[in-house]
């Protein structure tokens, strides 16, 4: 099992008037976390456009809150892959806080689909990829 950690303090911008998190600002923590997880498969989004030709663009996203979370509270979010299937990427998030780690304060999944750079077409997950992200995978009970 390997997951990929970012930490982000919940900023000004990211809550409502009743003083805690909107919802918007957790799909930027799962942005920068899905990145940096890819990255450190050898997989930035530079080398999937420019040498692969591949997009992979969102075609779900799930967020479940479980926990009030406020202003200048520091978050880790842990990323995963969940299932690499033959055109789709699933990556999973849990988000915690650093002063609390044993409490999920969110989850969330991204459903990627694999796609021809430019034409929107779906191709299989190239081998590649499905290589340097295996480490990375991790069983999801249903």
């Amino acid at each position: 099992m390997a997951r990929y950690q970012v930490e982000e303090y919940v900023r000004w911008e990211d809550i409502d008037a009743a003083g805690i998190i909107n919802y918007q600002a957790y799909l930027r923590f799962f942005g920068l976390a899905e990145a940096e997880l890819f990255r450190s498969a050898g997989l930035s989004y530079r080398y999937l456009f420019d040498v692969l030709h591949l997009w992979l663009p969102r075609v779900r996203v799930e967020c479940d809150f479980r926990v009030p979370v406020t202003l200048d509270e520091l978050l880790v979010v842990d990323a995963f892959f969940g299932r690499i299937g033959s055109r789709s990427i699933h990556i999973h998030f849990e988000v915690r806080r650093k002063l609390d780690p044993e409490t999920i304060v969110a989850t969330g999944k991204y459903v990627l689909v694999s796609v021809r750079q430019g034409e929107f077409t779906s191709v299989p997950v190239p081998d590649e990829v499905r290589n340097r992200i295996a480490p990375f995978v991790e069983q999801i009970p249903m």
